[in-house]
Parts: C-alpha cells; sequence; structure tokens
C-alpha cells in the first residue's frame, strides 16, 4: 500500500491526505507495449496508483481519477551500440562530457578510478561504501531515496553497482538493478563537497560504457523527468501517474483539493515567472 495524495511544491511536502492506495508500476517493457494493465483486486483500499501508465492507454476502472504528472520516460537504447549514442547526443553535450572528465581527472592525479561491482561478494563491498558517500547527499537527507541501509536489498544477483573515486575515497555511487530487458536507474548520489568536478556526470558516462554490448536492451532513467536524463537519453515514451479512487463523496472532496491546490501552485509559478521578466525588462 502507498500513499500519494500529497501536497508537494517541487520535493517538499506540506500534507498529505490518508488513503490506501494499490501502487501498480508499469516496467519500461510495459510502458513501451502501450498497453493498460489489468488491475488487481483492491480489497480494502482506497483505489489504485498506476505509474509510468502510456498515454494513449485507456484503464478499465471507473472512479474519481487524477493525473498526477505527465513526463516522458527515458531510456538508452544499449542494444544499438556507443557510437550511435554518442552520435546521437549533441556536440555541446559531447564537449561538456570531455570537459567533465578532463576536469575530474586533473584532480585525481590524471586519471578517473571508476570501478564495477559486479557479483553478490563485488556488491558485498560496494555496499558500505556506497552509503558512505549517500549519507552526504540530498536524497538521504531530503527525500529518503538514497542507497538503502540494509545491504539486503543490494546485494543481488540482478543488480550492479558503480563508484568514483577521489584518491581513495569514494565520491559518486550508482546503483541499477534489472528489470525485464533494461537497467533501471535505481539510486544514484554524490558527496556534495565534490560537485564541482560534476562526478555524477562522469560516474554515469562510464557506466554507461560499460553497459554497452551488454545482455540488456537499454538503460531505463524510470519515472519522472529531468535535464540529465533529457540530455543523455536516446529514446522515451509518453507516460503519465494516474490515481484512481473507489466511488465516492470523500474520494472526490480528496482529489478537488489536489486538483485545487495543484492550480495553485502552477498559477503562482506563472506570476513568479511573469515578475522576473518584468523586472528584467525593467531593467
Amino acid at each position: 500500500m502507498t500513499n500519494p495524495l500529497s501536497l508537494q511544491v517541487g520535493a517538499r511536502t506540506l500534507a498529505t491526505i490518508p488513503r490506501r492506495l494499490v501502487r501498480v508500476a508499469l516496467s519500461l517493457d510495459a510502458a513501451l507495449a502501450g498497453a493498460a494493465p489489468a488491475l488487481p483486486a483492491l480489497g480494502g483500499a482506497d483505489g489504485w496508483y498506476v505509474t509510468s501508465l502510456p498515454e494513449e492507454a485507456v484503464l478499465d476502472a471507473a472512479g474519481p481519477t487524477w493525473v498526477r504528472q505527465r513526463y516522458v520516460r527515458r531510456f538508452v537504447d544499449l542494444a544499438a551500440g556507443e557510437a550511435a549514442w554518442r552520435a546521437g547526443l549533441s556536440a555541446a553535450t559531447r564537449a561538456a562530457m570531455k570537459r567533465k572528465a578532463r576536469k575530474l581527472g586533473a584532480a585525481n592525479g590524471g586519471h578517473i578510478d571508476v570501478r564495477c561491482y559486479r557479483t553478490r561478494a563485488e556488491l558485498a563491498v560496494f555496499h558500505p561504501l556506497a552509503r558512505a558517500v549517500a549519507a552526504t547527499t540530498y536524497q538521504e537527507r531530503l527525500l529518503g531515496t538514497a542507497l538503502p541501509a540494509d545491504a539486503a536489498g543490494v546485494v543481488r544477483d540482478d543488480a550492479r553497482g558503480w563508484l568514483l573515486f577521489v584518491g581513495e575515497r569514494p565520491v559518486a555511487y550508482l546503483w541499477c538493478s534489472a528489470q525485464g530487458t533494461a537497467w533501471r536507474y535505481d539510486h544514484v548520489g554524490h558527496d556534495p563537497a565534490f560537485a564541482a568536478l560534476s562526478p555524477g556526470a562522469v560516474l554515469m558516462e562510464a557506466a554507461l560504457r560499460d553497459l554497452f554490448g551488454g545482455p540488456m536492451a537499454r538503460f531505463d532513467f524510470l519515472e519522472g523527468d529531468g535535464q540529465h536524463k533529457r540530455t543523455l537519453a536516446s529514446g522515451g515514451v509518453a507516460c503519465r501517474d494516474v490515481v484512481v479512487l473507489r466511488e465516492n463523496w470523500g474520494n472526490r472532496a480528496a482529489l478537488g483539493a489536489m486538483r485545487g491546490f495543484d492550480g495553485a501552485v502552477a498559477a503562482a509559478k506563472r506570476v513568479a515567472v511573469l515578475r522576473a521578466l518584468a523586472g528584467r525588462l525593467g531593467r
């Protein structure tokens, strides 16, 4: 069960409306297939929370519905090969990647030290080192989405991890699990003390280089969007996250409150943008 009915501004949650929802998370393979999933029975739950539902798919469910967000679920086509991926990047992106790699290498004695962890034994070594980095990140402090402290969820046969070192100090990590034909962008973070060296970007490029030519067809950037995903992705599928509740007045009121709050936040953002533009024009 999960409760996504939250009043949010950016990543900060101001309040929640209690509802017990059955989460139905589509894989990248399912999203690319374009069909709506079969929804499980609700039992005593209040509704469903369906993520990465393709835009053209129609759910077989009635009741108050709220589209929480729309986005392109982006991915890198690993099967096409590294040369095709790099050719699809903009010239500015390729130049920025080279510049960041040179800068970090210069700070580390002239080389980039990225280590990959593939087996369960190797991931057991990876976990405490990555956790030391995770403890410094905003994902840990604000979002609760950093690498889990419990090694059982990390040390798996269907996972892979990478660490970037400066000297002998780990400063960035990436951990992926396999789902269907894709590697998932599950957990990533870097030590903010090294942010000026762009360790996350350098590690991401190294990890992708390692994955080309492997058994998986794609690298999945998961739900949501972001500049780095748009920059690196070679493909994507338009998706939406949808909440469908049982038909009753309380659920209709809850979704009405969510829509009203989201509308107010969107209006405030538009006003802030217009004021900023007016200030620039005035200057």
